[in-house]
């Protein structure tokens, strides 16, 4: 059975930082895009970060952009999300996503496997 296992979500001040991770199992994804989607409350599911199956190629939504970094490790079969200077607005569910291509994803529709979400809250 396929899963994607997210873990490190919780409630931090504004300006402070959190590192996510993802754990996968049941296959191996080191030839998978693999990334970070989030969803507000009664907002939209949306992408945040995603990194080609090598590594070496990332990509980041504009309001995420210089603020968190995507990392993984194939050995491990794991995918990393550090955020950094954090705002209220990064409050969301994160969702850890797996799509099969060389390439990389940004919208959902591209995604084959989600993990379950952890959440984050940002107070100001």
């Amino acid at each position: 059975q396929v899963q994607l296992v997210e873990s490190g979500g919780g409630l931090v001040q504004a300006g402070g930082s959190l590192r996510l991770s993802c754990a996968a199992s049941g296959r191996t994804f080191s030839t998978s895009a693999m990334g970070w989607f989030r969803q507000a409350p009664e907002k939209e599911r949306e992408f945040v970060a995603v990194i080609s199956w090598g590594g070496g190629y990332t990509y980041y939504a504009d309001p995420v952009k210089g603020r968190f970094t995507i990392s993984r490790d194939n050995a491990k079969n794991t995918v990393s999300l550090l955020m950094t200077s954090l705002k209220p607005e990064d409050t969301a569910v994160y969702y850890c996503a797996a799509g099969d291509t060389r390439g990389i994803f940004t919208t959902a529709s591209d995604i084959d496997y989600w993990g379950k979400g952890t959440t984050v809250t940002v107070s100001s």
